[in-house]
């Protein structure tokens, strides 16, 4: 069957304490540029209101998962070549950070460039170097290393503790809760009037063939080895 020449829109819903949501993130826009897609990217709060308002439990308090995760990283790390960088961090809450790169995707609106960006380098921060990436410092260097000047980076922090971005990311989380969403990454593809939904990092072919698109592993423009 020939594919749709309509684009597909692809959200992802994440949270930059979760690694394998930067997983996620580097790969679909790798893919963005090869796939007929529209990727937006949804900043929500996996904390309290994901793992409350869906029931779920955190990785962290369930002791063999924890285990699990720190081997399955080193391992993800290499083969999607990003640099998550275990054990896992101290875990804060990330209420502040989130309504940090809200406010981000708000100010810029369309685009999505800067927010892009700001969401490396506080995966970068929190998962490569281990930073606390809830201290305004690293808000603040986060927001400069994505192109940001001091003063919007200054302007973003006040804009993050309004009520207009609390809200705003209440709303899209609660967005992702809607989908039944019980953790992030969390992937949603309006495909030709259907929703379709993918939870982690780890349903790349699956989507691919739901959308009508190929899989080409996780790096799509590396060239291939020729026997």
């Amino acid at each position: 069957m020939p594919m749709s020449s309509s684009r597909k829109v692809v959200k992802l819903f994440y949270d930059v304490i979760s690694p394998y949501s930067w997983l996620a993130f580097e790969v679909l826009c790798r893919y963005r540029n090869v796939w007929n897609i529209d990727l937006k990217f949804k900043p929500a709060f996996l904390g309290v209101v994901v793992f409350h308002g869906s029931g779920n439990q955190e990785p962290g308090l369930v002791q063999n998962k924890f285990h699990y995760m720190v081997t399955d990283l080193k391992q993800l790390s290499e083969f999607f070549g990003v640099p998550v960088n275990p054990p896992l961090p101290c875990k804060k809450g990330t209420l502040n950070v989130m309504r940090f790169v809200t406010a981000v995707a708000e100010k810029e609106k369309e685009g999505g460039v800067l927010v892009e960006r700001v969401s490396r380098e506080l995966w970068k921060n929190v998962w490569s170097t281990h930073q606390d990436i809830t201290q305004p410092a690293s808000l603040i260097e986060a927001g400069l290393k994505a192109g940001l000047s001091a003063n919007e980076v200054e302007e973003i922090l006040i804009l993050s503790q309004s009520q207009q971005i609390k809200d705003k990311l209440k709303s899209v989380t609660q967005e992702a809760l809607d989908y039944r969403s019980f953790g992030l990454p969390f992937i949603v593809c309006d495909v030709n009037g259907k929703t379709e939904v993918f939870f982690g990092s780890d349903r790349f072919e699956l989507m691919a063939q739901r959308i009508g698109e190929k899989w080409m592993g996780p790096h799509p423009n590396k060239p291939t080895a020729t026997m």
